[in-house]
């Protein structure tokens, strides 16, 4: 559940950049498709988790 909680708040602060970046620069720019494929990785790990999670013990 602390992982969950840590990716959940990384995930939204990873958006928040993002929005951010995005505003202020192009979509295309370097830094905002950095931040994208970031937050890729988060949302991935996040949702492993949660498979790991409905798993049968």
């Amino acid at each position: 559940m602390e992982q969950e909680i840590f990716l959940i708040n990384e995930i939204e602060m990873c958006r928040e950049e993002m929005s951010r970046a995005a505003r202020k620069n192009s979509l295309t720019s370097k830094e905002v498709l950095q931040m994208s494929i970031r937050l890729d990785e988060l949302m991935n790990e996040y949702e492993n988790l949660k498979q790991k999670e409905q798993q049968p013990a």
